[in-house]
């Protein structure tokens, strides 16, 4: 009898438990919305992101430094650029400042704080970017291709120095002004505009670096021309470019100027050689060294440099050479590019044969075939896609070409 007394008050509180489960459930709200679990609103909305972009707020980054992607860059290595969320990037220029040391610069958004934790070394460019001093015609050149001419003030060029149109229409308006030679400028102008930034090429001296640093004015130098490769020097639009915020533009240039190569060469190279030299008012010939930018152009354009290996190996610019050295080494170069610039501007073949007797055995002079650059080309460097595109026309004989951009015949 006991046992079975127990027995139903066993299942009698085991119902009056299952009852109480029931009840305690109604009482539970149902989530109808999908979601097991409340949002968290405290970290990024989508933790892939590495743009600095999508749903994750900028504010969340003032001030700091969260690592995003790197620049991609195709033939450029004397610079990079490392992209931050926020829309913070860190420019690093190889050789970039005047002892030597590389050159770190954090580009700062409109609006934002400069991180606390930033080391001594880096200095800031708080956008937007104005008044800057450029003392380089190819740099200039650059900022002209994506469009941000208006962001130097000064110049170590006067109005009549200039062929970019664009330039001599700031100055005559009095939006650029000319400080002087490079080599002596006016730092009384460079303390009136208030000026604290200034690119300068590896021809600034050491007098003039010191006394801009006493004035607070940082100094990068722009290393383009120690790239490797002609188009690394386009490629240096796109370090301007995420200054400005101007990276698409800064791409889209580099690509145009780059498919004029990629273009040469599925093309069979024509086996053509060029020699490259001037002549000054002196009489000295200085021809262009192996390895230097405009003879490795002659090289995308499908051709052969016919001093390559012969004349400073290894390294850039120009070499002095005696005019019977030159002869020996070149009088067999189909073609013929004079650089008119700096060799006393000769109009017809005439007026150059008249710098060296030598120069009428040679065979381009022989078969017509001998070229100038035009005067603006060493005032450029954003685009050698064309120049390279142009040499490509001469080596292929095209010479009713209407698209040359930075050569013309001697006749």
């Amino acid at each position: 009898m006991k046992s079975l007394i127990r027995l139903i008050a066993f299942v009698l509180a085991a119902v009056m438990l299952l009852m109480l489960a029931a009840c305690g459930k109604d009482d539970v709200p149902v989530d109808t919305t999908g979601s097991a679990e409340p949002e968290d609103t405290t970290g990024p909305a989508n933790p892939e992101d590495t743009t600095g972009s999508g749903t994750d707020p900028e504010e969340n980054y003032d001030g700091r430094l969260v690592f995003a992607h790197a620049m991609e860059l195709r033939y450029a290595k004397a610079f990079s650029v490392d992209y931050y969320k926020g829309g913070y990037k860190m420019i690093t220029v190889t050789k970039g400042s005047m002892d030597g040391s590389d050159l770190k610069m954090l580009v700062v958004p409109e609006g934002m704080s400069v991180p606390a934790e930033l080391e001594s070394d880096v200095y800031v460019l708080q956008q937007p970017v104005t008044n800057i001093l450029v003392s380089s015609t190819p740099t200039t050149s650059l900022f002209h291709a994506i469009g941000t001419l208006d962001a130097i003030s000064l110049t170590t060029y006067d109005v009549g120095s200039w062929y970019i149109e664009e330039v001599k229409a700031l100055m005559n308006e009095g939006k650029m002004t000319y400080i002087g030679d490079y080599k002596t400028p006016d730092y009384e102008k460079i303390v009136t505009a208030g000026t604290t930034f200034a690119i300068f090429s590896t021809m600034l001296t050491e007098d003039v670096a010191a006394q801009l640093d006493t004035l607070g004015v940082k100094v990068m130098l722009d290393q383009a021309a120690s790239e490797d490769h002609p188009l690394a020097r386009v490629e240096w639009a796109k370090l301007y470019g995420a200054i400005f915020n101007k990276e698409e533009e800064a791409e889209a240039h580099f690509n145009a100027q780059s498919d004029y190569v990629d273009a040469i060469a599925e093309r069979e190279a024509t086996g053509k050689s060029v020699a490259i030299f001037y002549i000054t008012s002196k009489g000295v010939l200085y021809a262009r060294n192996s390895d230097d930018y405009m003879a490795k152009m002659v090289a995308l354009a499908g051709g052969e440099y016919v001093l390559d290996g012969k004349i400073g190996v290894g390294q850039t610019g120009t070499a002095k050479m005696e005019m019977e050295a030159f002869y020996d080494g070149a009088k067999d170069a189909d073609y013929i590019i004079y650089v008119w610039t700096l060799g006393g501007k000769p109009e017809t073949l005439a007026d150059l044969l008249e710098r060296g007797d030598f120069l009428e055995d040679m065979k381009a002079v022989k078969e017509g075939n001998v070229w100038c650059t035009t005067p603006d080309f060493f005032q450029i460097s954003s685009t050698l896609g064309n120049m390279i595109n142009d040499i490509n026309l001469m080596l292929n004989a095209d010479d009713t070409a209407d698209e040359f951009t930075y050569l013309f015949k001697l006749k």
